[in-house]
């Protein structure tokens, strides 16, 4: 087992390199991520966004809690984040009626999301005070609410949301009015979560092309301003290639004045703490690891060998001189003289053949003849000596004095190969 020690290691790297490479692909595709957030990938994921506006913007993550003041100039996206204390008002039904049940489509939207939705905090009643506050002073905030959940922030800006009374799906939405937040926009499609009941100072930006209600709006608290998106999907990877949606996007943050804008990350589930791959890439472990391979690697090849265990030193002696011992026994006791002499000589011979360049089945003579012809006369010679000794055996002491001969001559042969 000793010798099989070095494959183990090496297999249990190999496994460990596999499972890490299928690891760091999940993680490039982002489907662990919570829903709406610039980390996943998936259709319901806002990756797309991030990508298309980080070639013109500086785009960043916040991954700590709004208690930590943001630097001066930074637009705050949130895209989907709960908030506590949430008011969820009933879904009216096409008939008039109150219905609470949500369609199918609405209840695989709002289960299926990414195992780190699991740490996702929703947005306290502190954090939306400083939120508020930072508005107040002349922040600007762009906020996408889930569903149709009210909150305090929206109730602080004098925003209601009222669910669409009609079956969900895919609507197109068309500038309310000329603002320079939709120049280029000629229709945008997307589902709506919700419609807005606005301020009276508050710019509409977006409506429903067909009833006329409000989806998007520009609404202004104290010194700053408040982008509301009531329709989430519209910064959603399986949205940004429809109709004028990534056209959208790009005008109305050039109508805001936005420079640097940073994701909201913390409420979906990304704290800003390291984790042990992060770390391990941060300090250079994974070169440490490299260069362990590869000193394993070198210590298994050093072995040189691969195969079945092999015996004590010891044993095998033992061994060895048991089995000569009685192998000797039954020649003598059944007085194999010639065939011990003749075994002994096509040995030899096939040992002195390799030297000679000749096939190893080749008879004493002609192997004598080729090593003379290389030069190797004292080998020829003491070769035909064993041969002819061969011949004459009748005894032990005629055996024990080929075995000499066998001996003598192979010590040449290997003192002529060093």
């Amino acid at each position: 087992m000793r010798d099989r020690l070095p494959l183990l290691i090496i297999g249990g790297l190999l496994l460990l390199g596999v499972m890490g490479s299928f690891l760091v692909t999940g993680a490039k595709r982002g489907a662990f991520a919570d829903r709406l957030s610039s980390y996943r990938s998936e259709p319901d994921g806002a990756r797309a966004l991030y990508l298309l506006l980080e070639p013109t913007l500086e785009v960043s993550r916040w991954q700590r809690s709004i208690d930590d003041d943001l630097l001066p100039g930074q637009t705050l996206l949130l895209l989907g984040v709960r908030f506590e204390n949430e008011l969820t008002r009933p879904r009216f039904s096409t008939d008039g009626g109150v219905d609470d049940e949500w369609s199918e489509d609405e209840k695989d939207d709002f289960h299926q999301r990414g195992l780190n939705a699991l740490r996702a905090p929703k947005v306290s009643t502190d954090e939306s005070e400083k939120l508020l506050q930072r508005v107040r002073e002349g922040g600007t905030v762009i906020y996408a609410p889930w569903r149709h959940q009210q909150n305090a922030f929206l109730d602080a800006l004098g925003v209601k949301l009222a669910p669409p009374q009609d079956a969900p799906g895919i609507r197109t939405l068309v500038p309310a009015q000329p603002t320079p937040f939709t120049v280029g926009v000629e229709r945008i499609e997307a589902r709506v979560d919700a419609f807005l009941e606005l301020p009276a100072d508050a710019v509409p930006l977006l409506a429903d092309e067909h009833s006329d209600d409000i989806v998007a709006a520009l609404v202004k608290y104290g010194q700053g301003k408040v982008l509301v998106l009531a329709s989430s999907e519209l910064a959603m990877n399986r949205a940004l290639a429809r109709a004028d949606n990534a056209q959208a996007w790009r005008s109305m943050l050039r109508a805001l004045g936005t420079r640097a804008l940073t994701f909201d990350e913390f409420h979906h589930g990304f704290t800003g703490e390291r984790s042990l791959g992060e770390f391990a890439s941060r300090s250079g472990l994974h070169i440490a690891a490299a260069q362990l391979l590869l000193g394993i690697i070198f210590w298994a090849a050093s072995l040189r060998r691969f195969g079945r265990p092999r015996e004590p030193t010891a044993t095998l002696r033992v061994g060895a001189t048991d089995a000569l011992d009685a192998t000797s026994r039954l020649y003598r006791e059944g007085r194999h003289f010639d065939h011990a002499a003749s075994t002994i000589v096509r040995q030899l011979a096939a040992e002195c053949a390799e030297r000679a360049g000749v096939a190893g089945h080749s008879s004493p003579t002609d192997i004598s003849a080729a090593l003379d012809a290389r030069g190797r006369k004292d080998l020829s010679a003491a070769l035909l000596s064993v041969a002819r000794a061969a011949h004459s055996v009748s005894s032990d002491a005629d055996l024990e004095t080929v075995a000499r001969l066998a001996a003598l001559t192979r010590l040449k042969l290997h003192s002529l190969r060093t």
